[in-house]
């Protein structure tokens, strides 16, 4: 049996549709295979970690100091010709009423990502695609967004491949830890215009889609 490809999720920003919500908000992906490429680097480093004095009890990019930041991307520049990255990017001020509404949004923005990774070619190689997310920011409507999913996996995925989803806490995958990092990177270039982390993932990233790109109306 071929190994399963698995898609971890994540997103930077946030959904309030206001003034005082981020200006952006970034869903990203990184697809791989096992043997996940960055495990060994970074349980080394963790307890590396651990034995310095730290508590770290996983990585999240925003809430790293910037020594541990630097070294986490290191180890992911030195693996990138293991992963995909694809990436959505939400001007939110752009996005029109009907489409604010969390649930409708968030599928709406997945599904978009999920477009393009997954009509991507390569696929014959694995029989089964495994999509695992943060269980955090979408637990109070699980079921709409498992749905969501499914569907565009039935859609989108050959006949014979099949298709699941998980959510997860992502203290329990280094593959959701890493899609953090990348997320991050590209919303703090699109936001700031700094791009020195951006430029280190850059070369496995796919696709990097500014979906309201040609909206001129600006909604709040």
């Amino acid at each position: 049996m071929t190994s399963p490809t698995y898609i971890f999720l994540d997103e930077s920003g946030d959904l309030g549709f206001n003034p005082k919500g981020s200006k952006f908000y970034v869903l990203t992906s990184i697809r791989t295979q096992r043997p996940f490429p960055w495990r060994e680097a970074l349980d080394n480093y963790k307890y590396d970690l651990i034995e310095f004095g730290l508590k770290n009890e996983h990585f999240h990019c925003a809430e790293d100091n910037s020594h541990v930041r630097n070294r986490v991307f290191d180890i992911i520049h030195k693996h990138l010709q293991m992963i995909q990255i694809d990436s959505v990017i939400v001007q939110k001020g752009k996005t029109h009423p009907t489409l604010q509404e969390e649930e409708r949004f968030y599928i709406t923005m997945l599904n978009n990502l999920l477009q393009y990774v997954l009509t991507r070619e390569g696929w014959a190689a694995t029989e089964e695609v495994i999509v695992i997310t943060d269980k955090l920011p979408i637990y109070r409507k699980r079921k709409a967004v498992e749905k969501g999913i499914k569907t565009s996996l039935s859609r989108l995925l050959p006949r014979g491949v099949k298709g699941r989803i998980l959510h997860h806490d992502s203290r329990s995958h280094y593959g959701l830890q890493v899609a953090d990092y990348c997320s991050w990177a590209i919303n703090r270039k699109w936001l700031t215009g700094k791009a020195e982390f951006y430029n280190l993932i850059k070369p496995a990233l796919h696709s990097e889609y500014d979906i309201f790109q040609s909206g001129s109306i600006i909604y709040y």
